[in-house]
């Protein structure tokens, strides 16, 4: 199983993920130093760059998946797509990047399904688990109003790749805000407004910013009837990412997890009908490696619904996934969603 940035804040997190479920890592990224400091007895690694297909198929010969994660999603992922392509073995990533993403779906679709190949985008904590989330408040509903996901984080101390991808998504949006709307995503200038969002107990009302739109606006739109998709942040979590000299996460445990919690509120609306799922966990970027990784090994052992291009809640049974993350998220349906 081969991981692409490895050595980066949440490839330590997969590869670590890996190892406790019997898996050997197959080191891969650019920088040499990093990934023999990283390599461990029996651990592999393996020294390949983007703009170097060949070093790419080189670091890719033998491997049975790759799961990417090393952003800019938008200079890394058609790359390691392409040579994902030609080694024949399923692409897992963790971008957040929306327009990185959307260009796995536009760009890769009819390739990945021709080869009968699984290429599964935004496999993470945004873009992925809002996903699994959402489709699993559909239950048995096709098609729905409006999404609405709502994230109640205690605390937002960004890595570096997570300040690079934002940067690179600021300028390829030419400083714009983003929407997914009337079933399409949306460009605008409009300032995001602050609204109050009702989280369960124990976390309770908080002020949030409106708009505040992730990957879930790709994930969600490409596989469920919903034209209305809206992602909320809570309002002390927005201000540490855009804080100026923003610190990065610290770790607090044995895991090497931060001390930093979330809560997110998922709420669908068919009509006068509403349903709901709220998860709640520690460490946006900890909790990405067994989701990447879950993904990888129902790739692998062929618990999947879909080939191709696909999201998680395409690819999987979101319900079904999400229970087998218990060690990782707690899941909480509340008795009248499907009523």
């Amino acid at each position: 199983m081969a991981v692409f940035g490895a050595y980066g804040h949440t490839g330590r997190f997969v590869v670590a993920e890996l190892r406790e479920r019997g898996y050997a890592p197959l080191l891969l990224g650019r920088d040499r130093d990093k990934l023999l400091a990283l390599a461990q007895p029996g651990l592999e690694a393996r020294q390949a760059t983007v703009d170097d297909p060949e070093s790419l198929d080189r670091a890719l010969n033998g491997a049975v998946a790759v799961i990417n994660t090393a952003g800019p999603f938008a200079a890394t992922a058609a790359p390691l797509i392409e040579a994902a392509l030609r080694a024949g073995i399923p692409y897992v990533d963790v971008a957040a990047e929306i327009e990185a993403n959307h260009d796995t779906f536009t760009h890769f679709a009819e390739r990945a399904r021709a080869a009968g190949t699984m290429v599964v985008p935004a496999m993470a904590f945004y873009g992925g688990l809002g996903d699994l989330l959402v489709t699993t408040a559909m239950g048995d509903w096709t098609a729905a109003d409006e999404a609405h996901i709502a994230y109640g984080l205690s605390s937002w101390h960004p890595t570096a790749g997570t300040l690079a991808s934002g940067a690179v998504s600021g300028r390829r949006r030419g400083g714009r805000r983003v929407r997914f709307t009337g079933g399409r995503l949306e460009y605008h200038e409009d300032a995001l407004p602050t609204l109050e969002w009702p989280f369960p107990a124990p976390l309770g009302p908080q002020k949030v910013i409106g708009e505040f739109t992730m990957a879930d606006v790709v994930t969600v739109p490409s596989h469920l009837a919903v034209p209305e998709v809206r992602t909320y942040m809570t309002a002390k979590a927005a201000a540490d990412l855009s804080a100026p000299g923003a610190s990065a996460p610290a770790a607090v445990d044995e895991r090497g997890r931060s001390a930093q919690t979330f809560v997110i509120d998922v709420l669908v609306r068919s009509g006068g009908t509403e349903r709901r799922v709220v998860a709640t966990g520690q460490d946006i970027y900890a909790v990405s490696a067994p989701l990447a990784v879950e993904a990888v090994d129902r790739v692998l052992t062929g618990r999947t619904k879909a080939t191709g291009v696909v999201s998680a809640g395409a690819a999987f049974d979101a319900p079904d996934f999400l229970r087998a993350l218990s060690a990782h998220l707690s899941l909480h349906v509340p008795l009248s969603t499907f009523s």
